[in-house]
């Protein structure tokens, strides 16, 4: 194997699969990229064994084509201390040695036989496939992904819930405490439902905002493959199936609070400062033209509170949350204003952006409140 590739280019594309890569691997080969040269492009491949990512990088000069693996640290600390220049790139298939050179140096690294490395897992002849818009897909995970939870008990909840219907696509998330649903429009015909988990939607985030063309989506009951121009992913869905999240979003909610988003999330912060380091408990004292924000923590005999201005259509209420998922919501929240639902103190808060016009999309963010005497 032997050709010419941009230094900055292939460490691009070395650091974004690598985020496959977990510090600690059952498998030895999979500390390694796989590097499979073919055509006049490099493939580059990185996988978990439950995700693959693989990257497609035209090169030059191609004088031998090969399939290598080569360690993926080495190399990546290696073409960091690189400006931008080209490298030449040759490994021997007899000894698995990498020589990488430049202009006025050079460097060997060991690698070893690529025939190890695992096949990327098939999908099922009861694939469906699904066109989405790059904004759709992209705004879906960044959406949603934080509301996700990290339990091992309930594995499906450690993802986002993708849900098909003719029209449009849902994708949800939640962690028992928060839940973000986020509904935008999508051609297709389509009826399905699959469970992304985290670590390959974060990869997608990372990939997305460098395409411009609709992605494809195939998938089965067991994995997804997400088709971009460059990259290639495939991962095991999570099994199992959603919580019934409409189930949970209140629908009678009389009381609403109109409210500047970032005055109300710079007071939650400010007055967030001084409550129980363990409950993070703040205090919503609403009522007609006005939120009075308080927080304490009687263990260490501070306490904070600000009053913010705001439209308010119902009675007086009175009602608490934990400031870190309050911030996390309204940073979630694009839009100047947003709009609070609430029916009691015991019940959850519904958070909706406020537009000047109507949007095509929907987005509701659900917070579960705390007991105000805890």
């Amino acid at each position: 194997m032997k050709f010419v590739v941009s230094s900055s280019a292939l460490l691009g594309l070395l650091q974004t699969t690598g985020k496959v890569i977990n510090s600690k691997n059952t498998l030895p080969i999979l500390d390694y990229f796989l590097f499979d040269l073919k055509d006049g492009a490099l493939k580059i491949t990185a996988s978990d064994l439950e995700t693959t990512l693989v990257a497609t990088l035209p090169v030059e000069n191609v004088e031998k084509e090969g399939l290598i693996a080569v360690p993926a640290k080495l190399m990546q600390d290696s073409l960091k201390e690189f400006s931008e220049q080209p490298l030449t790139i040759e490994a021997d298939e007899s000894t698995w040695e990498i020589v990488v050179s430049w202009k006025t140096g050079k460097f060997t690294i060991p690698g070893t036989s690529g025939l190890s490395y695992p096949n990327l897992p098939g999908l099922g002849e009861e694939k469906q496939l699904v066109k989405v818009p790059v904004d759709s897909l992209l705004n879906g995970i960044n959406k949603t992904i934080f509301a996700t939870a990290d339990d091992e008990m309930r594995p499906v909840m450690n993802g986002v819930f993708v849900s098909i219907a003719p029209g449009g696509i849902t994708y949800v998330a939640t962690d028992a405490h928060k839940l973000v649903k986020y509904t935008t429009p999508v051609d297709t015909d389509l009826t399905a439902s699959f469970i992304l988990p985290k670590k390959p939607a974060n990869l997608l985030r990372g990939v997305l905002p460098r395409e411009v063309s609709d992605i494809q989506m195939e998938f089965d009951n067991k994995n997804v493959l997400v088709t971009l121009k460059n990259y290639t992913l495939i991962c095991r869905l999570i099994e199992g199936v959603y919580p019934n999240y409409n189930a949970v979003i209140p629908t009678n909610n009389p009381n609403k609070v109109l409210v500047d988003r970032l005055e109300l999330l710079n007071g939650i912060k400010r007055v967030a400062v001084c409550a129980n380091q363990s409950t993070n408990l703040i205090k919503m004292d609403i009522a007609a033209g006005k939120i009075d924000l308080t927080a304490q923590d009687l263990d260490f005999s501070v306490a904070a509170q600000e009053s913010l201005t705001c439209d308010y259509e119902g009675d007086p209420i009175t009602i608490g949350f934990k400031s870190t998922f309050l911030v996390e919501i309204l940073s979630n929240l694009e839009t100047t204003n947003v709009q609070i639902d609430l029916a009691d103190s015991t019940r959850a808060g519904v958070f909706r952006p406020v537009y000047d016009e109507t949007p095509e999309t929907d987005t509701l963010m659900l917070l579960m409140p705390m007991m105000i005497n805890a």
